[in-house]
């Protein structure tokens, strides 16, 4: 985006229309920090890394392995340092109005692959597509054995400033008693998309981004104000997925990978699915990679919890993945209101992305 013409808008998210993005293009023209880039580990075994294959003695024991536990590509561990665990089972408590509930579910870490220094971007498509189905098997089996859980979130850290301790790419997974308040928040607005309009708000989004144009002039000068080309959005697509960067991007590199066709639960996507989704999964970190190159991110998937209150959501609920590269501090701006800046125009982010290929 030219300084000669700046953007500078507040965007509201049509998902959770309470949340606001501020886009402002010419406040990337002022000195700021950056979050570090990290350097290529290309090392395949580190004699002091418990997640190397060969120094399994040096986690908890092995709770999956794929495709076995001897020669294992991907293998999954109990937390050693557990936000949440089934040590103990108490009774809510009320502390006159401080709520406490006990801090019961299971935590447990995905190493992604044996290599050490391998990344997601790096990793065959046969290889993400195995780490699919791992995720989808763990997910299923933590909440068909305990109706407890309310929710299972799996998720990546990559880098320090994404929330990463152990440089060994993987992947974790906490299911807990309660339903986080972003994925709650999507659930019941969803719904009340859905009451209204009587389709998915993630398909409208689908059928706009494939769809949608539009040009805006000036009533006064008949210049144009804003043009909305078709696919302008899109970043990847492939036969059952697409790759969106949002309208409202709180991360400006910020991506979004959800199925074409209607689906709210990722444990019913089917082998092809995930074999679809791992290509356009790969595609996508290759291109942020390509123009990034080493920057810190989260990846997670949110989809339908299991909750009395949020009941008849699979027609408007759409599970999907949400990319979030760290490319900025936040400020105390953001901190303090919620309201998400980015300094490059979503539009522009989507055409680097979709040019680096």
């Amino acid at each position: 985006m030219s300084s000669e013409n700046p953007i500078r808008e507040i965007r509201i998210n049509p998902v959770v229309p309470s949340e606001s993005v501020l886009v402002a293009t010419a406040r990337g023209l002022r000195p700021r920090e950056q979050e570090e880039r990290i350097p290529h580990d290309g090392r395949e075994h580190v004699e002091t890394c418990p997640f190397c294959r060969g120094n399994e003695n040096m986690t908890p024991p092995t709770i999956l392995a794929q495709p076995s536990e001897q020669e294992w590509q991907v293998r999954i561990v109990q937390n050693l340092f557990p936000v949440l665990g089934t040590e103990s089972d108490r009774n809510n408590i009320s502390l006159g109005m401080q709520q406490v509930m006990d801090g019961y579910g299971r935590h447990e870490v995905i190493i992604d692959y044996h290599h050490h220094g391998i990344e997601i971007h790096e990793m065959s498509q046969q290889h993400l597509e195995m780490l699919l189905g791992v995720y989808r098997a763990r997910m299923e089996e933590l909440f068909n054995s305990d109706n407890r859980i309310r929710y299972v979130l799996v998720f990546k850290n990559f880098g320090a400033a994404a929330g990463a301790s152990i440089k060994h790419t993987h992947s974790q997974l906490i299911a807990m008693p309660i339903i986080p308040e972003n994925v709650y928040n999507e659930v019941a607005c969803s719904q009340a998309y859905y009451a209204k309009h009587h389709q998915c708000v993630f398909c409208s989004l689908i059928d706009e981004a494939l769809t949608y144009e539009a040009t805006i002039y000036n009533r006064e000068s008949g210049e144009v104000r804003r043009k909305i080309d078709v696919g302008q959005y899109v970043v990847e697509r492939s036969e059952r997925f697409i790759a969106i960067k949002p309208f409202a991007s709180r991360y400006e590199w910020e991506v979004h990978i959800m199925p074409l066709v209607h689906n709210s639960n990722f444990m019913r996507a089917t082998p092809e699915d995930l074999a679809d989704f791992s290509g356009v999964l790969k595609r996508t970190m290759q291109r942020l990679d390509k123009v990034l190159g080493g920057a810190q991110y989260n990846y997670y998937f949110h989809t339908v919890p299991r909750c009395e209150s949020l009941q008849d959501c699979d027609s408007s609920y759409h599970w999907h993945m949400e990319i979030c590269p760290r490319t900025s501090i936040p400020s105390g701006f953001e901190l303090g209101s919620g309201l998400f800046v980015t300094t490059i125009s979503p539009e522009d982010a989507a055409r680097q992305l979709r040019e680096a290929l």
